[in-house]
């Protein structure tokens, strides 16, 4: 009877030591084993400016703990990293994208993430895709100058689009992808409806951006975009809310519009054919952490991705986040089924719009 009980006990202890060994193994969001990464060198690929800035902030603790030598790399250009992905010869590990391109290139640019590799259950629900996870949370909105407008400031796209009641000079973000969103935005302007679209809408949409006239700027760069408000070249500058934030912050008299801003979540990725998977699993997921998610939002005003955060941030920077309950009711969402289904004829007509044809 004793070596029965023995037996038993030895079988309890065993199975108890594995599935300790299995929760031990099983990811933690921000977590990272001491040295892990020591002797490795991964490279992060993003938008540059503050927001790339504040994305290494939030990753130093990573670095400083795993041993990770970490290079910075930007702006991230599909292009670029398609002739990677094609040569063979992928040198970017971990890259930030803007939110239709890992819908697009899933599994050919982007790889189908492992999700036993990654902690998402703090990430809110919904944005987590096949081959991606949200960078963070944000918002595309209209800031208008105050001088310009008064009294009678515009209050949505439409005043947007509305030229003659709402004249002056239009900033947009000429950036890189066309902005789905605000296509839309145009097509509803010009009296159409976005419940079902068809392709030929696009040209509609567009039109609609086209008629606002020669002297429309269309950025290339988020510094511009910040630049072109703080410097009053614009009277009314379609920009991101970090950018939007720190001009405000810089002294720009510009208020936002919040009706119907654009919901963006920029998406985090892993390429095809990465030379170290499991290293850039890791990055990502201390990435994903409270504390990183904590740090980013406090050097950029985006919001955090992490449920748990709680970022200590200043008014300014507090008006500019985008997940209080008042901002979510605010919020538009782009239609994604239709612009990944029509992703390569919007890349064209939105690239002819920006050649000025």
């Amino acid at each position: 009877m004793g070596n029965i009980r023995f037996g038993v006990a030895a079988a309890v202890a065993t199975i108890l030591m594995a599935s300790s060994a299995l929760a031990q193994d099983k990811p933690v969001a921000g977590d990272v084993a001491e040295g892990s990464l020591k002797g490795k060198t991964l490279t992060f690929v993003s938008y540059g400016g503050i927001y790339q800035d504040g994305q290494v902030a939030a990753l130093k603790e990573f670095v400083d703990k795993s041993g990770v030598t970490l290079l910075n790399d930007g702006p991230t250009e599909i292009a670029k990293l398609q002739a990677q992905v094609e040569s063979g010869n992928v040198t970017w590990d971990v890259v930030d994208t803007a939110d239709l391109p890992p819908y697009v290139h899933c599994g050919t640019l982007f790889q189908k993430l492992d999700f036993s590799k990654l902690d998402i259950s703090k990430i809110p629900p919904n944005q987590v895709g096949e081959c991606s996870v949200p960078a963070m949370n944000y918002g595309v909105v209209l800031m208008y100058k105050n001088d310009t407008y008064k009294d009678n400031p515009p209050k949505n796209w439409k005043d947007f689009f509305d030229t003659e009641k709402f004249p002056g000079v239009r900033a947009i973000d000429g950036s890189g992808d066309p902005i789905g969103g605000l296509i839309e935005q145009g097509i509803l302007a010009d009296g159409g409806s976005v419940e079902n679209m068809k392709p030929e809408d696009i040209d509609r949409g567009i039109a609609k951006i086209k008629a606002l006239g020669p002297d429309t700027i269309y950025w290339k760069t988020g510094a511009e975009s910040q630049q072109l408000a703080e410097s009053g070249e614009a009277d009314m500058v379609i920009m991101w809310t970090g950018r939007a934030m720190t001009a405000v912050k810089n002294g720009a008299a510009y208020t936002p519009v919040w009706q119907d801003w654009m919901v963006v979540m920029d998406q985090m990725t892993i390429p095809v054919g990465v030379k170290d998977t499991d290293a850039a699993y890791a990055l990502l997921n201390a990435y994903l952490g409270k504390k990183s998610q904590e740090i980013l939002a406090q050097k950029t005003s985006y919001t955090p991705i992490n449920l748990d955060s709680k970022p200590e941030v200043d008014e300014v920077t507090k008006a500019f986040l985008t997940n209080t309950p008042e901002r979510i009711k605010q919020g538009y969402q782009q239609n994604i089924k239709f612009w990944v289904a029509n992703f390569p004829a919007a890349a064209e007509k939105w690239s002819a719009l920006m050649a000025g044809n």
